[in-house]
Protein backbone atom coordinates (compact mmCIF):
# COMPACT_ATOMS: atom_id res chain seq x y z
CA UNK A 1 0.00 0.00 0.00
CA UNK A 2 1.56 3.28 -1.35
CA UNK A 3 1.48 5.92 1.27
CA UNK A 4 2.81 8.72 -0.82
CA UNK A 5 0.63 11.66 -0.60
CA UNK A 6 0.46 14.83 -3.30
CA UNK A 7 3.06 17.42 -2.24
CA UNK A 8 0.56 20.38 -2.16
CA UNK A 9 -2.40 18.14 -0.03
CA UNK A 10 0.40 17.50 2.77
CA UNK A 11 1.85 21.21 2.75
CA UNK A 12 -1.61 21.93 3.31
CA UNK A 13 -2.75 19.97 5.36
CA UNK A 14 0.35 19.73 7.84
CA UNK A 15 0.18 24.04 7.76
CA UNK A 16 -3.47 23.37 9.40
CA UNK A 17 -1.76 20.77 12.34
CA UNK A 18 0.15 23.62 13.42
CA UNK A 19 -3.09 25.59 13.87
CA UNK A 20 -4.29 22.59 15.05
CA UNK A 21 -1.52 22.70 17.75
CA UNK A 22 -1.67 26.05 18.84
CA UNK A 23 -4.81 25.86 19.56
CA UNK A 24 -4.01 22.22 21.65
CA UNK A 25 -1.27 24.56 23.23
CA UNK A 26 -4.24 27.16 24.51
CA UNK A 27 -6.47 25.19 26.12
CA UNK A 28 -3.76 23.26 27.71
CA UNK A 29 -2.69 26.88 29.09
CA UNK A 30 -6.02 27.79 30.21
CA UNK A 31 -6.65 23.98 31.99
CA UNK A 32 -3.50 24.41 33.26
CA UNK A 33 -4.00 27.73 34.88
CA UNK A 34 -7.47 26.60 36.17
CA UNK A 35 -5.74 23.67 37.91
CA UNK A 36 -2.66 25.77 39.32
CA UNK A 37 -0.62 22.81 37.61
CA UNK A 38 3.00 24.03 36.38
CA UNK A 39 5.63 22.07 35.18
CA UNK A 40 8.15 24.55 35.93
CA UNK A 41 10.27 22.61 38.72
CA UNK A 42 8.42 19.26 38.46
CA UNK A 43 10.02 15.93 39.44
CA UNK A 44 7.63 13.84 37.80
CA UNK A 45 8.79 14.02 34.59
CA UNK A 46 6.16 12.97 31.90
CA UNK A 47 8.75 12.47 29.06
CA UNK A 48 9.51 8.88 30.85
CA UNK A 49 5.43 8.13 29.88
CA UNK A 50 4.87 5.19 27.70
CA UNK A 51 2.74 6.31 24.93
CA UNK A 52 1.86 5.14 21.77
CA UNK A 53 0.51 7.50 19.24
CA UNK A 54 -1.80 6.41 16.43
CA UNK A 55 -2.04 9.19 13.21
CA UNK A 56 -0.19 9.55 10.21
CA UNK A 57 -0.18 13.14 10.07
CA UNK A 58 1.30 13.39 13.08
CA UNK A 59 4.04 10.89 12.33
CA UNK A 60 4.76 13.00 9.37
CA UNK A 61 5.19 16.39 11.13
CA UNK A 62 7.46 15.08 13.60
CA UNK A 63 9.77 14.21 10.67
CA UNK A 64 9.13 18.15 9.23
CA UNK A 65 10.83 19.00 12.78
CA UNK A 66 13.35 15.99 12.63
CA UNK A 67 14.36 17.15 9.14
CA UNK A 68 15.08 20.94 9.99
CA UNK A 69 17.57 20.00 12.10
CA UNK A 70 21.42 20.34 11.99
CA UNK A 71 23.08 16.44 11.15
CA UNK A 72 24.39 15.94 14.23
CA UNK A 73 21.89 16.67 16.81
CA UNK A 74 19.23 14.67 14.73
CA UNK A 75 21.68 11.94 14.55
CA UNK A 76 22.21 12.00 18.26
CA UNK A 77 18.03 11.63 18.35
CA UNK A 78 18.07 9.04 16.42
CA UNK A 79 20.25 7.15 18.32
CA UNK A 80 18.88 7.93 21.57
CA UNK A 81 15.52 6.41 19.52
CA UNK A 82 17.41 3.17 18.95
CA UNK A 83 18.53 2.76 22.32
CA UNK A 84 14.60 3.45 23.34
CA UNK A 85 13.24 0.74 21.38
CA UNK A 86 15.77 -1.47 22.33
CA UNK A 87 15.07 -0.29 26.21
CA UNK A 88 11.61 -0.48 25.55
CA UNK A 89 12.08 -4.64 24.20
CA UNK A 90 13.90 -5.54 27.20
CA UNK A 91 11.26 -3.93 29.75
CA UNK A 92 8.27 -5.58 27.73
CA UNK A 93 9.84 -9.05 28.14
CA UNK A 94 10.30 -8.34 31.43
CA UNK A 95 6.24 -7.96 31.79
CA UNK A 96 7.00 -4.02 33.19
CA UNK A 97 5.10 -1.11 31.73
CA UNK A 98 8.42 0.90 30.09
CA UNK A 99 9.34 3.91 31.64
CA UNK A 100 12.37 5.49 29.59
CA UNK A 101 13.48 8.85 28.85
CA UNK A 102 12.40 10.79 25.93
CA UNK A 103 14.87 10.62 22.92
CA UNK A 104 13.91 14.11 21.71
CA UNK A 105 14.27 15.33 25.76
CA UNK A 106 17.62 17.50 26.41
CA UNK A 107 17.84 18.59 30.08
CA UNK A 108 13.94 18.83 30.15
CA UNK A 109 12.92 20.40 26.98
CA UNK A 110 12.34 19.06 23.95
CA UNK A 111 14.41 18.48 20.87
CA UNK A 112 11.77 19.61 18.40
CA UNK A 113 9.13 21.14 20.67
CA UNK A 114 7.14 22.85 17.98
CA UNK A 115 6.99 19.54 16.68
CA UNK A 116 5.95 17.78 19.84
CA UNK A 117 3.03 15.39 18.79
CA UNK A 118 -0.63 15.62 20.47
CA UNK A 119 -0.15 13.66 23.76
CA UNK A 120 2.82 15.41 24.67
CA UNK A 121 1.12 18.60 24.06
CA UNK A 122 -2.27 17.86 26.34
CA UNK A 123 -0.52 15.31 28.82
CA UNK A 124 -0.88 16.47 32.67
CA UNK A 125 -4.34 18.18 33.01
CA UNK A 126 -7.41 16.64 33.64
CA UNK A 127 -9.53 15.76 30.42
CA UNK A 128 -12.57 13.62 28.98
CA UNK A 129 -13.13 12.44 25.54
CA UNK A 130 -16.91 12.23 24.57
CA UNK A 131 -17.35 9.71 22.05
CA UNK A 132 -19.16 6.77 20.44
CA UNK A 133 -18.48 4.27 23.74
CA UNK A 134 -19.32 6.97 26.59
CA UNK A 135 -17.41 9.68 28.54
CA UNK A 136 -13.79 8.25 29.16
CA UNK A 137 -11.94 10.12 31.94
CA UNK A 138 -8.42 10.94 32.18
CA UNK A 139 -7.38 12.30 35.36
CA UNK A 140 -3.97 14.20 34.53
CA UNK A 141 -0.45 13.29 35.89
CA UNK A 142 0.47 12.95 39.10
CA UNK A 143 0.78 16.82 40.54
CA UNK A 144 -2.31 17.79 38.79
CA UNK A 145 -4.28 14.77 40.68
CA UNK A 146 -2.98 16.12 43.57
CA UNK A 147 -4.32 19.28 42.96
CA UNK A 148 -7.37 18.02 42.52
CA UNK A 149 -7.25 16.02 45.52
CA UNK A 150 -7.14 19.28 47.68
CA UNK A 151 -9.35 21.53 45.27
CA UNK A 152 -12.11 19.06 43.98
CA UNK A 153 -13.83 21.93 41.37
CA UNK A 154 -11.32 21.35 39.29
CA UNK A 155 -12.72 20.98 35.67
CA UNK A 156 -11.56 18.61 32.60
CA UNK A 157 -11.28 19.92 29.82
CA UNK A 158 -12.77 18.03 27.00
CA UNK A 159 -10.50 17.39 24.62
CA UNK A 160 -13.30 15.63 21.67
CA UNK A 161 -13.34 18.61 19.58
CA UNK A 162 -9.60 19.08 19.34
CA UNK A 163 -9.47 14.76 18.44
CA UNK A 164 -11.98 15.24 16.21
CA UNK A 165 -10.05 18.15 14.50
CA UNK A 166 -6.89 15.74 14.31
CA UNK A 167 -9.06 12.89 12.49
CA UNK A 168 -10.20 15.30 9.97
CA UNK A 169 -7.01 16.23 9.15
CA UNK A 170 -6.06 12.83 9.22
CA UNK A 171 -8.68 12.12 6.39
CA UNK A 172 -7.80 14.98 4.58
CA UNK A 173 -4.47 13.52 4.31
CA UNK A 174 -5.72 10.27 3.12
CA UNK A 175 -7.72 12.34 0.53
CA UNK A 176 -9.62 10.13 -2.02
CA UNK A 177 -7.87 6.66 -1.05
CA UNK A 178 -10.37 3.78 -1.09
CA UNK A 179 -10.75 2.36 2.60
CA UNK A 180 -9.15 4.11 5.79
CA UNK A 181 -5.63 5.45 6.59
CA UNK A 182 -3.53 2.35 8.28
CA UNK A 183 -3.72 2.00 11.81
CA UNK A 184 -0.32 3.45 13.47
CA UNK A 185 0.49 1.61 16.68
CA UNK A 186 3.92 3.40 17.49
CA UNK A 187 6.14 4.90 19.82
CA UNK A 188 7.56 8.55 19.08
CA UNK A 189 11.21 6.44 18.98
CA UNK A 190 9.90 4.07 16.15
CA UNK A 191 8.45 6.81 14.27
CA UNK A 192 11.35 8.65 14.36
CA UNK A 193 13.09 5.75 13.06
CA UNK A 194 10.99 5.11 10.28
CA UNK A 195 8.86 7.45 7.99
CA UNK A 196 5.06 6.46 6.65
CA UNK A 197 5.64 3.80 3.90
CA UNK A 198 8.99 2.66 4.74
Amino acid sequence: MSLSFPASRRRTVLAKLATLYADMDAAYTAAAAAAGLSCAGCAENCCVSFFQHHTLVEWLYLHKGLDALPDERRERYLERAREYVAGVREAVARGETPRIMCPLNDEGLCGVYDHRLMICRLHGVPNVLIGGMGVREFPGCGPCQRLAEANPNIKAMDRTPLLRRLAGLEMELWGGKAGRPPKVDMTLAEMMLRRPGE
